[in-house]
């Protein structure tokens, strides 16, 4: 069975988080790994080589697939910033009006620069997140 690219890391967070560039982006990722931390109460882990992820997830589809995957987090990007936002944004509507610009992958949501979007949103779309994966899966600290 293939096993999927993206698996946690004993990368440190901290030292990933201090060495994004630019310095805008850093400054970003930093308050967004205080409103992930203090939305989850998960702490962070390192996913892949650039992913932050708070708290995971186990599956197993109807096909046999089995996996495990980061229930929310984000990564700092050169060109933008990535929350992931499992399983999607089906039920967000409302708190993505209110957010400010960003665009939507499936279950990515891209935005800019913090200080373009209302920050005050964010904690409650990353729970209303973690609350609809919930309903499919176990979500676990670690």
């Amino acid at each position: 069975m293939v096993e999927a690219m993206t698996q946690p890391s004993d990368a440190d967070v901290s030292a990933f988080l201090a060495a994004v560039t630019p310095d805008q982006r850093r400054v970003d990722a930093l308050r967004l790994d205080e409103i992930f931390r203090q939305t989850t109460g998960f702490k962070p882990m390192i996913w892949g080589t650039n992913m932050v992820g708070y708290g995971r997830y186990e599956y197993t589809y109807e096909s046999g697939h089995s996996g495990q995957c980061l229930a929310t987090g984000f990564a700092p990007r050169k060109r933008e910033l990535v929350l992931y936002i499992m399983p999607g944004y089906s039920n967000l509507g409302e708190m993505l009006d209110q957010l400010g610009p960003h665009r939507l992958g499936k279950s990515c949501l891209y935005i800019t620069r913090l200080a373009r979007i209302d920050e005050a949103v964010l904690p409650k779309i990353i729970s209303a997140g973690l609350e609809d994966l919930a309903t499919r899966w176990t979500v676990l600290p670690r």
